[in-house]
């Protein structure tokens, strides 16, 4: 078995490509978020979301299943899921991360619940490294029997990156010894001449693995999740008609090896777990068949399988991605997790290539389809994340709802939104050869060790309100050059501003980046204006769904409208009128203090329609005409359902 690294702290986030030559970008710049918009929002995740989590997993029933497993709790498992292990382990990665970032002293209880959990994942492992309280407590004889619904793989993966992020950000070695007995279990069970030759219906163990393999610089792990990879699309997955249900093999992404694959297609976060997998291979070992095979994939989801809101998952039926275009407002499906997911895939993307546009939908997807996914108070979440909820909307009452909700039976998401807001500080920036990049704009400060030196710069920003981003130069080797690069956001069509110690310098903006070469020196600033003017967005003319409506951005923000700031009638009569002019103005008492965007609009009579019982009439295909004048006021996408239930939409027909 391999033996555990000692105790140790480094900067590493949850991606440390250990290969430097396979990649453009290095995640070794240290952030710290000292204020602003994300600020709050991982203040609010370490003062509630993070602290609540012990409590709900001990109510739901997930500690009490691993308490079983290790003999040491009596009574019946509680819930009907194989996977509910997998709450426990992000929670503790997401306790890691912020342990490491902030330390004990915003939340000294902290350290205690880890070591408690740690100490319960421990205790129920059996000796031969197999961890699942599922399969221990109910099924003990089928271990890896039902590789397409049982997780266990699954489970694995996440148990082994909570395992490294708390050795990476405390030095403690106790999960990580857990981790790697399980995944050392797994190689000698799974593998060319092993006794099982299959793989997880659900991806994660394969990004999971290549970061053990980081850690610990075992090979093993590296081949194994190479070969789970590989074997992937061959069949090896039953059809799931034993248990009632027979989505095919796409579903798991077993239809087709990744490598030969077109599109993206199945379960949309196993595809991403997968894709992120098969990033991290790539990042390792250089391979260019499946390099080409995720930039392929990539381009095919972002051009016809992607929402407005980085959102991804377009049917509520078996969490599908859906067919290329198809992009319902009211019936998608956009899982928060997915959003998750995505934002790991693309994180690794702009790693492997150095390309902008891989972190341009990471902040399209941070912004709004991954954060919509929390409430503003960290009390509520949502795991479905619709563009449009009609008026008269009936409340499933189950994870599916589109109103929020306290904790789910499959609470796969909250776990998930908490460990990445946690780690949210890795995704900031990266370096190369020749500098340091920043992809995400915050207030705060970054080092990095380069060539030229080590160098930091601190950040102010009241984005993305704002669109003024302050770079000043806090250390920087003497005499030496090297190259600032700051990210021109897509979406900021407008040319941008840029000033050096207040002297205007003319853009050069190449593949998304804004380089500035020289030789920095302490105190030197950078001053980046951002056009932040709101803007009406229309979408390809193959999305159905939403032919005929735009939809309302500003910066990186979508917008939706909702209800209550509608009063008199629902939304689905609302039409916008593109001639009228948009203004925005910041409303601090609103929603933790927002900037809105107002637009003229009109609520049509739904009895003048056709005027006839039947909703159908001849049409010379003109627009909707008259109604009642209407000022639209419009709110930022993530901040929705936060206020009174009622209906919302993002896309608004035009008149």
């Amino acid at each position: 078995m391999s033996a555990p690294l000692p105790g140790r702290v480094h900067p590493a986030g949850p991606v440390a490509p250990v290969a430097p030559d396979h990649v453009a970008l290095h995640p070794g710049a240290a952030t710290v978020i000292t204020g602003g918009f994300w600020a709050e929002r991982r203040r609010v995740n370490a003062l509630v979301g993070i602290p609540q989590g012990p409590e709900l997993l001990e109510a739901a029933g997930n500690l009490h299943n691993l308490a079983l497993a290790a003999g040491t709790a009596e009574g019946e498992y509680r819930g009907d899921l194989p996977f509910l292990d997998t709450d426990v382990t992000k929670w503790l990665e997401a306790a890691a991360w912020h342990l490491g970032g902030a330390g004990a002293e915003e939340l000294p209880e902290l350290p205690g619940q880890i070591a408690r959990l740690v100490a319960l994942l421990a205790a129920a492992q059996e000796e031969s490294g197999y961890l699942n309280s599922w399969f221990q407590v109910t099924r003990p004889g089928e271990r890896f029997t039902d590789l397409r619904w049982g997780h266990e793989l699954y489970c694995a993966g996440h148990l082994i990156q909570a395992a490294v992020a708390l050795h990476r950000s405390t030095g403690d070695t106790g999960l990580l010894a857990v981790a790697i007995r399980f995944a050392d279990h797994i190689d000698a069970v799974f593998g060319p001449g092993k006794p099982i030759d299959g793989v997880c219906g659900h991806a994660e163990i394969e990004t999971a693995l290549v970061e053990l393999y980081r850690e610990t610089w075992e090979r093993r792990y590296l081949d194994l999740a190479q070969y789970f990879v590989d074997r992937r699309g061959h069949g090896l997955l039953n059809t799931g008609a034993d248990h009632g249900t027979a989505p095919g093999p796409a579903y798991c992404q077993d239809r087709v090896p990744l490598r030969e694959a077109e599109t993206v297609e199945g379960h949309a976060v196993r595809q991403l777990y997968l894709l992120a997998g098969a990033t991290d291979l790539v990042m390792e070992t250089g391979e260019p068949e499946l390099r080409a095979a995720v930039e392929r994939l990539w381009t095919a989801m972002t051009t016809a399988k992607t929402h407005l809101t980085g959102g991804l998952g377009a049917r509520h039926e078996w969490e599908d991605f859906g067919d290329p275009y198809e992009l319902p407002s009211d019936r998608t499906y956009c899982e928060t997790c997915a959003a998750v997911a995505s934002v790991h895939w693309n994180w690794r993307m702009a790693l492997l290539t150095g390309e902008a546009k891989y972190s341009d939908l990471t902040e399209r997807t941070l912004y709004n389809g991954f954060l919509a996914g929390v409430s503003l108070d960290g009390e509520k979440w949502l795991y479905v994340n619709p563009l449009q909820v009609r008026d008269g909307y009936q409340d499933s009452d189950g994870d599916q709802t589109s109103r929020r909700t306290r904790w789910f039976r499959c609470a796969c998401c909250p776990p998930n939104v908490m460990r990445l807001l946690a780690s949210l500080p890795h995704y900031m920036a990266s370096t190369d050869r020749e500098g340091l990049q920043l992809h995400q704009y915050t207030t705060g400060r970054v080092e990095a060790e380069l060539p030229a030196g080590k160098v930091a710069v601190e950040t102010a920003t009241a984005y993305p309100w704002e669109g003024r981003i302050t770079v000043t130069v806090a250390t920087a080797p003497a005499d030496r050059a090297w190259t600032l690069s700051l990210r021109i956001p897509h979406w900021s069509t407008a040319a941008c501003f840029v000033s050096v110690n207040n002297e205007p310098v003319e853009p050069v903006v190449q593949d998304g980046w804004l380089r500035l070469t020289r030789d920095w020196a302490a105190d030197d600033q950078v001053v980046l204006e951002l056009d932040m003017a709101a803007r009406l967005t229309g979408a390809d003319p193959r999305v159905d769904a939403v032919r005929g409506s735009v939809a309302v951005e500003r910066g990186p923000l979508v917008y939706c409208l909702e209800q209550v700031d509608h009063p008199g009638g629902g939304l689905d009569d609302v039409v916008i009128d593109t001639r009228a002019p948009l203004a925005a103005e910041h409303r601090p008492d609103l929603l933790g203090g927002v900037t809105t965007v107002t637009a003229g609009g009109a609520r049509l009579d739904p009895a003048s329609g056709t005027g006839s019982w039947w909703p159908y009439a001849p049409t010379n295909g003109s627009a909707p005409v008259g109604g009642t004048p209407l000022v639209l006021t419009a709110v930022p996408y993530y901040a929705w359902a936060n206020r009174a239930d009622g209906s919302m939409r993002v896309w608004v027909p035009t008149r």
